[in-house]
């Protein structure tokens, strides 16, 4: 079955929220990558160096646990939609906020706190999405929503490259602030929230239940953290090999390109086009494969596909030929991670279903922020300061381990997610 019919399948409820919370996955990387696309801009006004600007992308990543936490249990005392509609409108406060710090250190503080607002999306709006959806179509729909992400990237991209190159303010109108305040623009992705999409169904039937029983209303606590402790780990553990898995494979790619073969900012930025639509793709892919072979199976063979792909990926020498690589590895990484929105709210006790997903990937992503500082330390030790050998051993090791904890870990495909009893 394709897009449309997959689409065409659901009821205008559900299109509706699935929707909303594609949108708000996309925009919220949209806003995310607008600051790495346009890091030499802002180190230039500060008069400071990249490598002091990008300390924002770090404190971002590690706020994010924060906000997975904050919103995760907001949405389990709360409800999901407004929780969700509360998340769309501080993120784009916070990046519009970014776009008027006077300096470094003011505009450091405004990306921690889109990092709280960005670690809380993903996690509540997957918990409502998968709460709504068919069960069936479960493995398309964790494809489609997890390459927000991509897409988003894509669209900060686009925007720089189209329309960056045409600003010419100054003052408070710099051409990076002008990008950010066109940033701030999803808060109005919250009126939709709030008029068109409804509250989860099992959210609701589990408030009333706890109604009607005289039990105290639903939300989070930490007797429930500790109670599925031992499936919270595992979900830790298995990000953190996943983030390694998406990091390790597209943080330094662009440099490596630039580096190691010497290409022009022109030739990176079409094969990461190319490899960001192999991604999109795989996504789609897989995730609906997963419907059919199971969970553990298309992540296994995603991860394990990915590893004969590298010496297209970082051993090639023509820019037609990396681009092929990089689709094709990317589809296999992001092939994997379509799976994962589906997987984990499937393994996610309901009474904490809108907290484990985001907090785990959270923390997958902080135990795996310093990925890079390790390659890079790697290459200059090791390689002569070049990255491919170092790029090359990420993946073989992360796809292997990837596999072998997903192999080893449980499966509740199917599992009902019509209540958060």
């Amino acid at each position: 079955m394709g897009l449309v019919q997959e689409v065409r399948s659901l009821t205008k409820t559900q299109r509706r929220t699935f929707g909303a919370c594609f949108l708000g996955w996309t925009l919220d990387a949209f806003d995310f990558f607008l600051l790495t696309v346009c890091l030499k801009a802002i180190a230039a006004d500060f008069h400071v160096g990249t490598k002091e600007v990008a300390e924002a992308i770090f404190w971002t990543l590690v706020m994010r646990p924060v906000g997975a936490f904050l919103f995760g249990a907001m949405a389990e005392r709360f409800g999901r939609q407004p929780t969700l509609m509360i998340n769309v409108i501080a993120f784009s406060i916070f990046e519009l906020g970014s776009a008027f710090a006077p300096g470094l250190h003011s505009f450091l503080i405004w990306r921690a706190l889109f990092g709280i607002a960005m670690g809380g999306e993903w996690g509540v709006a997957s918990a409502l999405a998968f709460e709504v959806l068919p069960k069936e179509s479960r493995g398309f729909f964790s494809g489609l929503l997890q390459e927000g992400y991509v897409v988003g990237n894509l669209l900060a991209a686009a925007l720089y490259g189209l329309l960056f190159p045409h600003l010419h303010g100054t003052g408070m109108f710099m051409p990076w602030r002008v990008m950010f305040m066109i940033g701030a623009l999803p808060a109005l992705l919250a009126f939709y929230l709030r008029l068109f999409v409804k509250e989860s169904p099992a959210w609701l039937e589990s408030r009333e239940l706890r109604r009607t029983s005289q039990v105290k209303a639903p939300g989070f606590s930490f007797a429930a953290i500790v109670k599925f402790l031992p499936a919270f780990l595992f979900i830790v553990v298995l990000m953190t090999a996943f983030t390694s898995f998406s990091h390790g494979t597209q943080d330094l790619y662009p440099t490596f390109l630039e580096h190691d073969h010497e290409l022009s900012p022109s030739r990176v930025g079409l094969i990461l086009v190319v490899a960001n639509f192999g991604a999109l793709f795989g996504g789609v892919c897989f995730g609906t494969l997963s419907e059919k072979f199971g969970r553990r199976r298309a992540i296994v063979w995603a991860a394990l596909l990915s590893i004969p792909m590298v010496p297209l990926w970082a051993w090639s020498h023509s820019v037609a030929l990396l681009a092929v690589g990089g689709f094709l590895l990317q589809f296999m990484v992001q092939g994997a991670w379509g799976v994962i929105p589906a997987h984990l709210n499937e393994l996610s006790p309901g009474p904490v279903r809108a907290v484990f997903p985001g907090l785990a990937y959270q923390l997958g992503n902080l135990l795996s922020s310093r990925n890079s500082v390790f390659q890079v330390r790697y290459a200059n030790a090791f390689s002569g300061g070049m990255l491919k050998v170092a790029l090359t051993g990420t993946v073989v090791i992360v796809a292997l381990v990837v596999a072998v904890i997903t192999m080893f870990g449980p499966e509740a495909k199917g599992n009902d997610l019509s209540t958060t009893g």
